[in-house]
């Protein structure tokens, strides 16, 4: 999807790596590891990365660490990108015709940030006719592959719109923090 926009299949998986791991550290035979590419072709790619100032570089005893650049003026939409990409966003898509007919399905932010959230809150909201016991049994599997719990929530159209007309606290302090669309666009979940 990303191979018009960002030739470099190995960059693409640089990118993906540090995007999907946030806070790890990193040093050139681990990313050849984990991304299983040639050693030359993800060395000049590092370089290239971190020149732009994606990446940060650092020297610690014998070995050259790198880690995402927060500062990055383009951090937050290439988090979004890469969490759109990520494994749980694509497994919704793959799996949207079996959980019902779905108008939006958002994910926070804090998800993709590996943030703790707080009890009343939700990574996931899901609007539409859904097949609960399929999106249960869907959501057990993912906390599985992923080993963390994902708070969730799932409503009607109906429900949605009453909730946003009166003002709900829970809704709206989900609809006003940054989130990532995986169905719907986020200006249509807002009205």
């Amino acid at each position: 999807m990303l191979e018009s926009v960002i030739p470099s299949k190995t960059r693409r998986k640089i990118l993906g790596l540090f995007y999907t791991h946030t806070t790890d550290l990193y040093y050139l035979r681990s990313i050849v590891r984990e991304i299983d590419e040639e050693v030359n072709a993800v060395k000049r790619e590092l370089d290239i990365l971190e020149k732009a100032k994606i990446l940060h570089r650092e020297k610690r005893l014998n070995k050259v660490f790198y880690s995402l650049n927060r500062s990055y003026m383009f951090y937050d939409e290439f988090l979004r990108i890469f969490a759109k990409l990520g494994s749980f966003p694509q497994a919704v898509r793959e799996q949207s015709p079996r959980l019902g007919k779905i108008k939006f399905a958002a994910l926070s932010l804090k998800f993709a940030h590996q943030k703790e959230i707080k009890k009343d809150e939700v990574y996931f909201v899901l609007v539409g006719t859904i097949i609960v016991p399929e999106i249960e049994q869907f959501m057990k599997q993912m906390e599985g592959v992923m080993k963390r719990e994902i708070n969730y929530t799932v409503m009607t159209e109906d429900e949605f719109s009453f909730r946003k007309r009166n003002n709900d606290p829970f809704m709206w302090r989900f609809l006003k923090s940054p989130k990532i669309m995986i169905f719907g666009s986020e200006e249509e979940l807002m009205k």
